[in-house]
């Protein structure tokens, strides 16, 4: 993998995992992280991937702003059973969600079945299933 994507991968777990407001916050995260890079690089990066700035002025990524649309209006439960994640929506809205969380491929989702309101997520392990599970919360919350 080259190296600029792998540094794409890492912002894209920074950006899921914290709220980060200013290209300096994402430059100090990507110290941590072993990625030592100027502004003009994180500047590209940004432009590159395409990333956006909520109503609450947090990076996100292009992909999650319509997941985080979509599950703040149709996302009505998320229970964990397991190694899955249970999604209860309002009627007629799982496909939709169920598309919209394969488009921004979560850390630790294999894939989403969705039925009229109930889409299931199957993951690797039950802290995965926590991990997801605890995702879509944080995109019920914004």
């Amino acid at each position: 993998m080259r190296k600029r994507q792998q540094r794409h991968d890492v912002i894209r777990d920074i950006i899921r995992e914290h709220n980060v407001k200013t290209q300096r916050d994402l430059a100090e995260q990507l110290q941590a992280a072993g990625y030592d890079c100027t502004q003009a690089t994180i500047s590209r990066d940004i432009m590159d991937m395409g990333l956006v700035k909520s109503r609450e002025g947090f990076y996100v990524l292009p992909e999650e702003m319509r997941l985080q649309r979509m599950v703040s209006e149709l996302v009505e439960e998320v229970h964990l059973a397991g190694n899955m994640v249970v999604v209860k929506t309002y009627s007629g809205g799982a496909a939709g969600v169920s598309a919209a969380l394969d488009k921004a491929a979560l850390k630790g989702a294999l894939g989403t079945v969705a039925g009229d309101n109930t889409i299931m997520i199957a993951t690797p392990t039950p802290e995965a299933a926590s991990d997801v599970a605890g995702a879509i919360n944080r995109l019920r919350r914004r």
